[in-house]
């Protein structure tokens, strides 16, 4: 069983471009979570730094990591692999570290069926319109159209998985979707009442997907 000594774990996941990543690095600054570096199979996005972003690998070496079972869980997004390896996440969580994964519903899905010894909060991050979405997308370093085009279909699919994580949050405004986050993560620890709203996420997932 964990102890109260052991670190929680905490899952982000969102569409393409809700935002999710930046939320995830606020949380590592102001709040004491350790990232969870994925492998991934993609090339390194402009800014982004080997082993500090992700574990950048070729699809040879991800595949023998899925071999020797070394994955928490792993799954194929727009033709590319990413995945969690277990060793430094336990590790982590055995030392009091509280640890944040950046990670799809695919890979929370895997996770959650592990059924780990260790407290688990899960957030799905959606953005405030397709619009919104869309301008993100396109102002991103994804100047192919064809490239925002799939991840804007792709947005429809994935929305669906909102209803199994803990709690869905906007992100309509960055600080405001930030202190959402913490408030809800500090009544999880504590045990307290918090004032999410389910019924109005849904009024929102309907008006996303209408």
């Amino acid at each position: 069983m964990s102890s109260k000594k052991d670190g929680i774990m905490l899952i982000l996941s969102s569409p393409s471009g809700a935002g999710k990543t930046t939320i995830v690095k606020l949380l590592s600054k102001n709040r004491d979570f350790h990232i969870s570096i994925s492998h991934t199979t993609r090339k390194p996005r402009i800014n982004e730094i080997q082993d500090k972003d992700y574990h950048f690998v070729d699809n040879h070496k991800f595949k023998d990591l899925i071999k020797k079972g070394e994955f928490l869980e792993y799954a194929k997004v727009f033709n590319h692999f990413y995945g969690t390896t277990k060793t430094s996440v336990i590790n982590n969580l055995k030392n009091g570290k509280n640890v944040i994964f950046d990670i799809d519903w695919q890979g929370t899905e895997q996770i959650k069926n592990k059924k780990l010894e260790y407290k688990l909060i899960t957030f799905f991050v959606l953005p405030p319109s397709k619009k919104v979405l869309f301008d993100r997308l396109s102002n991103r370093d994804m100047k192919d159209k064809l490239i925002v085009e799939e991840r804007m279909k792709a947005f429809s699919k994935d929305i669906q998985h909102w209803k199994n994580y803990d709690y869905v949050v906007i992100n309509d405004n960055l600080q405001d979707c930030f202190n959402q986050v913490c408030d809800l993560i500090d009544s999880e620890i504590n045990n307290s009442v918090n004032n999410y709203n389910k019924k109005l996420i849904q009024k929102h997932v309907n008006k996303l997907t209408s």
